[in-house]
């Protein structure tokens, strides 16, 4: 003992102080004059022990050496005083968290720190209140912010500290006895070092945080504010715990309770965080679209700043997906409330279904609200594109709602709009196809009610779709088919298939009817080309136009296998066939005594298996009648029909099974 520090070998120091002082527990040899002059020595030689152990112990921990952690243990492993150190270490490390999350948030040191002048009251300074006084606000919350970076520093200094020292406990054996230190130090059922760390560290953080809250207006604004960075700080501390102490064979440092009690201790900061996030997002949909006011249409720019506001929340918390789908679930909220406001703006009378007259004023406002709502749809959904796959489900029922809105504000226009034109079509039951003669073939004016559906289409266009299309470089730009473009194209679409089902109907139809009908068929698909939508991207109904033209001035023996078949339903070719039979074929339409308008609605609710059931039921009489006058041969067209419709059934009955 008479050697420097840096000489004494204090693990066999400490195995003899033990070893001395038990054998004069053991043999009761207090009272003796010179063996308590000796026990002094030893006493005062066990102090100093005890220093260079902690010294040692100490070190190692700051300095992350598990080996002096070990020769530290050792020591008061020999002294026979493990057990107690290893508590009072434990206790000062909880002390001393405990100690920077209440000076973390010590706003009377905030205060002078911010440099307020001394205190409370200061020029600058915190109030008792806990708000700034004028002209210190930024600098005591630069502060504040300062100082929980600070705590969180040292919170991840101390619980590393902590782990290692569990770290050495639990894999360090004595070398003459094997006993694991960890067992000297552990009992069965106790928690583990870390754990009772992590306890005292959430419990005075649950408490100051749910003071400050209360206590501070100024601290409450600044954490609810500025809640994502508090959440990411928390966040941070976590991950780098959990990274730096996932070692194969050793408990880590936080367990997933530990984790979630850290977070839900700045839960009251979340609450009005969100809360508040709705409040402004809500304020700004109420100001723009105030149910007060139901003729007022939002401006352009009032648009761009909800979604501007929006994509400033989302960008906000996209750093942690859980906080993500938080705020998320908030905007929402304010997308169903923007739904509902501009459902109630949109205009639903007369004046908003018009279609003979220039748009009117109800029509304008409806046509600007569906703008505005799918702005907002295109450009949320884009910003969710970047994000995780969860994000976008989170919103999709509200985005959906902002889609129907904007759907139903032009809806009712484009069915007005098909209606007229499909009334037109059907007027084609009042031309007569069958005239023979070269004059009707010569004549190259369109017929009447082609003529009527030019004018219908170029005045839609000229005052509903010009102002509902956007222009090809707008769509070039978004890169998604707009609502009133998918309108236009469902518009054209079911305007050249209603035209081919009708046309199909037609009968008589002579050589003459035949060009004539040529000769509409390439009006309509000006017309609709030019005005509705591009044939060309329609699609089957396109080449369902283009294959019917030519195949009406095919000779009947040549139909069936003709290619240009496979783009016509079977149905069409069917109903066309009974313009090349006898008189005495009924079609089903002449059957039933239907007008053309009611066969039309029979056929949009049937499938083609059930529109062959009514034509086979025509086929059936008419062979009952050949039969009935004697007849050996039927008409050509009959084989030819019963043919096709037996694909049909072929058909329908693979798809069932």
């Amino acid at each position: 003992m008479e050697g420097s520090s840096e000489s004494l070998d204090l693990l066999k120091g400490a195995q003899l102080h033990c070893e001395i002082l038990g054998l004069a527990n053991d043999n009761d040899l207090g009272g003796i004059d010179v063996v308590d002059e000796e026990l002094r020595w030893v006493s005062e030689a066990g102090s100093k022990l005890r220093a260079e152990g902690m010294k040692m112990l100490e070190g190692g921990l700051e300095g992350l050496n598990q080996a002096e952690v070990g020769s530290g243990l050792q020591v008061f492993y020999n002294l026979g005083e493990l057990r107690g150190t290893v508590d009072g270490l434990v206790a000062k490390y909880k002390n001393l968290g405990v100690k920077s999350i209440a000076n973390a948030l010590d706003m009377k040191a905030i205060s002078a720190a911010s440099g307020a002048g001394g205190g409370f009251g200061g020029p600058g300074g915190i109030q008792r209140s806990g708000t700034p006084q004028i002209g210190g606000g930024a600098r005591a919350k630069d502060a504040l912010w300062q100082r929980m970076s600070g705590c969180m520093d040292q919170l991840h200094s101390i619980i590393g500290a902590v782990w290692l020292l569990q770290r050495v406990l639990s894999k360090k054996r004595d070398p003459f006895t094997h006993v694991l230190l960890l067992d000297e130090v552990i009992q069965e059922g106790d928690p583990m070092l870390t754990d009772r760390v992590w306890e005292a560290f959430v419990k005075s953080f649950t408490n100051q945080m749910k003071s400050a809250f209360t206590a501070s207006s100024f601290v409450k604004e600044i954490f609810t504010l500025g809640y994502p960075k508090l959440y990411s700080m928390i966040e941070n501390l976590l991950e780098r715990v959990s990274r730096e102490t996932d070692v194969k064979g050793v408990l880590p440092a936080i367990s997933s309770d530990n984790k979630e009690q850290m977070r839900g201790a700045i839960e009251i900061f979340r609450t009005a965080f969100l809360t508040l996030c709705l409040s402004r997002l809500s304020d700004l949909v109420n100001s723009v679209l105030p149910v007060s006011n139901r003729g007022s249409v939002p401006s352009k720019e009032h648009i761009s700043k909800i979604i501007s506001r929006i994509q400033e929340e989302i960008q906000a918390v996209q750093f942690d997906g859980h906080l993500t789908l938080l705020v998320l679930r908030e905007i929402g909220k304010v997308l169903i409330l923007l739904a509902e406001r501009a459902e109630y703006q949109i205009s639903t009378g007369p004046e908003a279904r018009q279609i003979t007259g220039p748009a009117t004023p109800a029509q304008l406002k409806n046509f600007m609200l569906c703008q505005h709502l799918q702005e907002i749809h295109t450009r949320i959904s884009a910003s969710l594109s970047k994000l995780p796959r969860e994000a976008s489900e989170v919103l999709s029922p509200s985005l959906g709602a902002v889609y129907a809105v904007a759907c139903d504000s032009v809806e009712s226009l484009f069915q007005a709009m098909l209606d007229r034109l499909q009334s037109c079509i059907l007027q084609i039951h009042d031309h007569n196809f069958g005239v023979v003669g070269m004059d009707a073939a010569m004549d190259n004016n369109a017929s009447p009610y082609m003529e009527d559906l030019q004018k219908c289409i170029l005045h839609f266009r000229r005052e509903f779709l010009s102002r509902l299309l956007p222009s090809s470089k707008t769509a070039a730009v978004t890169g998604t088919e707009s609502i009133s473009t998918k309108l236009a194209r469902g518009m054209a679409s079911r305007v050249l298939m209603f035209f081919i089902r009708h046309a199909s109907l037609v009968r008589p139809l002579s050589e003459s009817g035949k060009l004539r009908m040529a000769r509409d068929m390439a009006e309509l698909e000006l017309a609709v080309g030019q005005n509705l939508f591009p044939v060309e991207q329609l699609g089957a109904p396109y080449r369902a136009l283009r294959a019917f033209r030519p195949v009406i001035f095919l000779d009947t023996s040549q139909l069936e296998a003709s290619p240009l078949l496979q783009d016509l339903r079977p149905s069409t070719i069917l109903h066309h066939l009974y313009s090349r039979g006898p008189d005495e074929l009924l079609s089903p339409m002449q059957r039933n005594k239907l007008t053309p308008l009611q066969y039309s609605l029979w056929l949009d609710s049937q499938g083609e298996d059930q529109i062959w059931r009514g034509i086979k039921a025509t086929l059936d009489d008419y062979a009952t009648l050949v039969r009935s006058r004697g007849d050996k041969e039927f008409d050509p067209v009959y084989p030819i029909m019963l043919r096709i419709g037996s694909s049909i059934s072929e058909n329908s009955s693979q798809s069932e099974t």
